[in-house]
């Protein structure tokens, strides 16, 4: 799950900060609140995609699956929320190369016969009227860990079941950790082929939207922050040498995706640190990103280094999605304790973002999306096998 101030993403030790109809428009950078076009269950139309209304299923990690392969979990799980009626559903975190897991039971796109499994996933998620979207990534240093429930320590040696881990520089996520093998070039070139690889097989799969995670700690955010990256070649030091690697993919990604196909780059859009990255290096990424075809801009924060006080409340990253929505004048979306639907509908009819992803409230009520369109004053969207009995009251 991508959470912050641990390996896997957010701790749950936080610090509390005091924190219409529907009609079917699609939203523009400059939405205007004063007149309300648009709202939580608007569908969105990006490039040839529609989705149904802006409610997300965030990439969320389950740590089972075996050699990278989906099974009926992940069936059961992201189905059941397809179901449930949340316009876009993403798989969680899915790794490009084997070292690229975060724990040995990450999902995996660095063989083709990951392809059948995940398109059966895609499928039922198309079914239901959701898009599947997909996340690709790579863990970096943050990589070869047990998964949370079994206390998410390092995987030291392959007797444990682990593996040797990479990254921009010779720097440990925390004390204890394996020093990652610092890649040179030519590792760097296998990277950015290893994504465009897995972009190609997630279209056989039949995923709709692709996302490129850059956020959380994990291997291109270890590029872009100046707390991890202390290269001196051209891959580090300036901004531009930092941003690199993301843009390199995003390219490869862009060339190898159609031209209908849509795509996203979560970002962690500040590491809570000083001297670390930050919002106004955030909003230069993402100008760049739009310039080489990116359609949206996921703003997430931190878990790049543990530790770190993070003012966590409702609303408390929603922030940073608009400030680039304003400043790079691309579509973002919000994510982080979203948890009630006249919060998240604020944060569309505001325009602070296009899109609200959410994760935890999801896990809790797979069926929140259709909560969220009772409370919007909406009919239900019920699944016609569920529908016809829902919707008959006792006499």
């Amino acid at each position: 799950m991508d959470t912050s101030g641990t390996r896997f993403g957010k701790s749950d030790r936080v610090e509390e900060s005091k924190g219409l109809p529907s009609t079917g428009c699609i939203a523009r950078v400059g939405h205007d609140r004063t007149i309300p076009d648009v709202d939580l269950l608007s569908p969105l139309t990006i490039r040839s995609v529609t989705i149904r209304n802006r409610i997300v299923v965030s990439p969320m990690c389950q740590y089972c699956a075996v050699d990278g392969l989906a099974d009926d979990w992940h069936l059961v799980h992201l189905g059941s929320r397809a179901a449930g009626g949340a316009g876009l559903v993403f798989t969680e975190a899915t790794a490009v190369t084997p070292e690229g897991r975060i724990s040995p039971g990450d999902l995996g796109l660095w063989d083709d016969r990951h392809i059948e499994p995940l398109a059966m996933v895609a499928r039922f998620i198309h079914r239901m009227g959701g898009v599947a979207g997909i996340q690709l990534a790579h863990a970096g240093r943050k990589g070869s860990c047990q998964p949370p429930w079994e206390g998410g320590a390092s995987l030291k040696t392959a007797e444990q079941g682990g593996w040797s881990v990479v990254g921009p520089s010779p720097i440990p996520f925390d004390q204890g950790d394996p020093v990652p093998r610092v890649l040179d070039e030519a590792g760097i070139k296998e990277v950015v082929a290893a994504f465009a690889a897995a972009g190609r097989r997630a279209i056989q799969a039949g995923f709709k939207v692709i996302e490129l995670h850059s956020a959380h700690g994990y291997l291109l955010h270890q590029f872009l922050s100046p707390l991890s990256n202390r290269r001196t070649d051209r891959y580090g030091g300036s901004l531009e040498n930092r941003m690199r690697l993301t843009l390199e993919i995003a390219v490869e990604l862009r060339r190898v995706l159609p031209d209908d196909i849509p795509l996203f780059v979560r970002i962690s859009a500040t590491d809570w640190v000083e001297e670390g990255w930050d919002l106004d290096q955030s909003v230069a990424l993402s100008r760049k990103l739009k310039q080489l075809g990116v359609d949206l801009i996921d703003a997430s924060s931190g878990a790049l280094v543990p530790r770190v006080k993070i003012p966590v409340g409702r609303n408390y990253q929603v922030p940073f999605a608009a400030t680039i929505r304003k400043e790079a004048k691309i579509m973002t979306g919000a994510v982080g304790l979203i948890i009630e639907p006249d919060q998240a509908d604020e944060i569309i009819t505001s325009g602070s973002a296009d899109l609200v992803f959410l994760a935890r409230e999801l896990l809790r009520d797979p069926y929140w999306s259709l909560k969220a369109q009772q409370a919007l004053n909406q009919e239900p969207s019920w699944p016609v096998q569920y529908g016809y009995a829902v919707r008959r009251r006792p006499r």
